[in-house]
């Protein structure tokens, strides 16, 4: 499958972008003290389907021996990092911070998104990490050029988050995105000799999508469920991703993040 896309395809991407990131808005807007889980991911669901898009999630298997994932949206909350369940009726609370990662197809083509958004009020360590969080995955958008490499954005990113303190996850990266929800290349967010070198080539399409733990440590578990990554130490975590699509003319950032 090739690493890289045509620009039609990188328009149908833009149009499947251009969806998602309504669709995530829209969960987003109703993210408030009282609401459920269940009941941000249906209005997302409910988005995707009304514009001609089919969730990318929903049913998703990572191996063929995997459960399929039960919903639309991946729904986190406060210590959950990734891949929470969006089909539970938990309510969300004031100061929680919810994660929601997103993706769909369109056009025979996926785009995939996240951000981390605050409950009500939260506290000044609770803002500073989604803060942090997003500038550093702006960092890595920045590094990603023609003829450079994946490792330029893995070191963009880490140096960013370094002097903050944050714990950058490492059991789970970016990667490749639009033939498949999962692709090569592997876009790590710290430097490491374990991944191999890439050069960006035009036409990559990456998602990008930095997960940092407040308590400082990397290491994650996984949940009871089978699915949500939850910050061994107990802190908080934060998740923001974009897709990209890198060209000659420069690096366009095919999913808006809607706040």
């Amino acid at each position: 499958m090739a690493l890289t896309k045509t620009p039609q395809e990188i328009e149908k991407m833009r149009r499947g972008g251009a969806l998602l990131s309504k669709a995530l808005g829209a969960a987003v807007a109703l993210v408030k003290p009282g609401v459920s889980i269940k009941e941000l991911n249906d209005l997302a669901e409910k988005v995707i389907r009304e514009g001609g898009g089919e969730p990318s999630f929903l049913g998703y298997k990572g191996s063929p021996d995997d459960t399929p994932f039960p919903s639309t949206v991946c729904i986190s909350v406060n210590e959950e990092v990734v891949h929470g369940l969006g089909n539970r009726e938990r309510k969300l609370k004031e100061g929680d911070i919810v994660g929601l990662d997103i993706g769909l197809w369109l056009e025979g083509l996926c785009t995939d998104m996240a951000v981390t958004v605050p409950v009500g009020n939260v506290s000044e360590e609770a803002t500073k990490l989604m803060r942090v969080t997003r500038e550093a995955l702006m960092k890595g958008v920045e590094a990603a050029h023609v003829g450079g490499m994946i490792r330029d954005i893995a070191q963009a990113t880490e140096e960013y988050v370094k002097p903050h303190g944050y714990g950058i996850v490492r059991a789970l990266v970016g990667h490749g995105v639009g033939h498949k929800v999962h692709e090569a290349p592997h876009v790590p967010n710290y430097v490491s000799e374990h991944y191999p070198a890439v050069q960006i080539q035009e036409g990559m399409c990456l998602a990008l999508e930095p997960m940092l733990g407040l308590g400082g440590d990397y290491r994650v578990d996984t949940a009871q469920d089978g699915w949500s990554i939850v910050m061994r130490d107990g802190s908080l975590g934060a998740h923001f991703e974009v897709t990209i699509a890198v060209t000659k003319d420069g690096t366009e950032i095919l999913t808006p993040l809607p706040v």
